[in-house]
C-alpha cells in the first residue's frame, strides 16, 4: 500500500495512535527535539504503550537520533507498508506458573513439564484475556502485518514438529478475528488491506519418516506438512543431519545426496528452502541445487562480522542467484560491533549495496516477552538437588558463539524505528518497502505458484 492510496491518512492515524507514536519518550531519556513531533502530538491523547515498549523505543532513538523529518516520514512509511518478517516469533505469553506447579505436584514427568513450558507461551496469547491484550498491543506497536512464524520445533521428527504447529494453529483459530493463519501470499496482502494480523508458518526442520525404506517414502511428509500450512523449512539446524551439515559443526561436508532430493521435493511441493542454520558449504550447495528462490531467513553478513550464523559473500551471492534473499536478524552477538540498531542497519546496507535491494529482508529471530513472565515463573517450585538439564541434541553452539546481552534498541516492537533508520540511511521508499516485506512476499509468491 502506497502513501498515495485513498485510505493513507486513516491508516497513518491508526498506526500512530496504536503505537502511541513517540510522545512519551522525552521522559525516557531521548532528546526532546527528536520526539516532540506532530506525529507524537497526534497520539498524545491516547494511553501510551507499556513501559517495556517505551524503554525500547527510547534506546533506539538514543542511537538513531533522527531528525523530525526522518522520524515522521519513517513512521508514515512504516504504517502504510506491508510489513512481512522473513522469520521470527509472534509475541510470547507468560507461562501459567500455578498450572506447572500443580503438574509437578501431581508427579508429571520431565517430558510433560517441557511440553507445558513450550505450549503455554504459545496458546495463552489466545486463552488468557490479560495475555491476549498485551499480545495484541505489542503486535500493533510493531506495525507488523505478518510473521513467518517458527511453528515447527528444531529437528526432523514429525511428531515433535507437529506439536508446535498444532499450538499455533489452535491460537490462530481462537484469535481469527484479529490474527489468522495465512495459507497463501494473497492472504497476507488481504490482511494488510483489512488491518488484520497473520502468521505464515515455517518449520525448523524437514519432517522425515526415519524408516529409511526409500527416498520418496522418506520425504513424503514434506507434502503433508505443506498441506497443514508449513510454507518454509530449515535444511538443517545447528547439527549435522542426513541432509547436510549445520552451522555448529566444526567441518562442513556439504549437502548430501539425500539433501539434494529433499531440496528438489521442497521445490516441487512449494516449500521455501531455508539455510539460516546450515553450514556455509551446505548453504552454498543447497542454493546451487534449488530451482526456486530460497533463503537464509535470519542471518547476518560474514563480511561485517564472522559468526557461525552469518553467511559469506559467496553464499549470499548463490542465494541471490536463485531469486532469493537473506533476512538480517536482531541478535547482537551475531551482528558484532556495537550490536545495536545501528549495527543491524549496517548489515542491511551491506547486502543492499553488494547484492541489490531485491535480496534482503528482516528476520529478527527474537520475540516480545510478556511482562508477566517473571511473576509466573516465580510460582514454579524450585527443585533442590535436581540435576542440571543437559542441552538439547539440536542445540550445538560452539563455545563463544551464543550469549551476550540483547540490545534494547533491537526490541521486536521497534520495527517502526527500523524503518526510520532505513530512511536516515538514504534508502528510497520503494527500496524500504521491499526490505520491510515486499521481497519475502515475492519469494513466497514465486514458490507458492510453482507448486506441483
Amino acid at each position: 500500500m502506497r502513501a498515495g492510496d485513498s485510505n493513507f491518512p486513516t491508516n497513518r492515524r491508526r498506526f500512530l495512535k496504536t503505537a502511541a507514536a513517540l510522545s512519551v519518550l522525552g521522559a525516557a531519556g531521548a532528546s526532546s527535539r527528536h520526539v516532540r513531533t506532530a506525529a507524537a502530538a497526534e497520539a498524545a491523547p491516547l494511553s501510551p504503550p507499556n513501559e517495556v515498549i517505551q524503554k525500547a523505543r527510547a534506546a533506539a532513538l538514543e542511537v538513531l537520533q533522527p531528525s523530525q523529518k526522518d522520524l515522521e516520514h519513517g513512521l508514515e512509511l512504516h504504517a502504510n507498508s506491508l510489513v512481512f518478517e522473513s522469520y521470527g516469533f509472534a509475541p510470547r505469553a507468560a507461562v501459567d506458573g500455578q498450572r506447572i506447579a500443580k503438574a509437578m505436584e501431581a508427579g508429571a514427568s520431565e517430558a510433560e513439564l517441557n511440553d507445558l513450558r513450550e505450549e503455554l507461551p504459545m496458546i495463552r496469547t489466545a486463552t488468557d484475556p490479560a495475555e491476549r491484550k498485551e499480545f495484541l498491543e505489542a503486535f500493533r506497536a510493531a506495525g507488523v502485518t505478518c510473521v513467518f512464524q517458527n511453528a515447527g520445533e528444531e529437528g526432523n521428527d514429525p511428531l515433535r514438529l507437529i506439536k508446535r504447529l498444532a499450538r499455533f494453529t489452535y491460537a490462530t483459530d481462537l484469535l481469527r478475528d484479529e490474527l489468522f493463519k495465512a495459507a497463501t501470499p494473497d492472504d497476507i496482502v488481504a490482511a494488510k488491506k483489512q488491518n488484520r494480523l497473520c502468521l505464515y508458518f515455517t518449520a525448523n526442520g524437514v519432517p522425515l519418516r526415519q524408516q529409511w525404506n526409500h527416498v520418496r517414502d522418506e520425504l513424503g511428509f514434506i507434502r503433508v506438512f505443506h498441506q497443514l500450512g508449513i510454507r518454509m523449512m530449515h535444511v538443517t539446524y545447528n547439527r549435522r543431519n542426513v541432509l547436510g551439515d549445520g552451522c555448529g559443526e566444526a567441518t562442513d561436508g556439504g549437502l548430501s545426496d539425500f539433501g539434494r532430493a529433499a531440496v528438489a521435493e521442497m521445490n516441487r511441493v512449494g516449500v521455501i528452502v531455508d539455510v539460516a542454520h546450515s553450514g556455509w558449504r551446505t548453504s552454498l550447495e543447497a542454493a546451487q541445487a534449488s530451482q526456486q528462490p530460497m533463503v537464509a531467513s535470519h542471518t547476518t553478513a560474514a563480511a561485517l562480522h564472522r559468526h557461525i550464523r552469518s553467511k559469506p559473500d559467496e553464499v549470499i551471492r548463490a542465494i541471490c542467484d536463485t531469486g532469493g534473499l537473506v533476512g538480517i536478524c536482531c541478535i547482537s552477538g551475531f551482528l558484532g560491533g556495537e550490536g545495536h540498531i545501528g549495527t543491524f542497519l549496517d548489515h542491511i546496507d551491506y547486502v543492499v549495496k553488494k547484492f541489490g535491494a531485491d535480496h534482503v529482508a528482516i528476520g529478527t529471530d527474537i520475540a516480545y516477552q510478556s511482562r508477566n513472565a517473571a511473576a509466573e515463573a516465580a510460582k514454579i517450585p524450585k527443585v533442590t538437588g535436581a540435576p542440571r538439564r543437559a542441552p538439547r541434541w539440536e542445540a550445538l553452539w560452539p563455545e563463544g558463539s551464543l550469549g551476550g546481552r540483547a540490545a534494547p534498541s533491537l526490541a521486536w516492537t521497534n520495527w517502526p524505528l527500523f524503518t526510520v533508520g532505513l530512511v536516515q540511511r538514504g534508502h528510497s521508499d520503494d527500496v524500504i518497502q521491499k526490505i520491510l516485506g515486499g521481497n519475502i512476499l515475492r519469494v513466497a509468491r514465486a514458490v507458492w505458484e510453482s507448486r506441483a
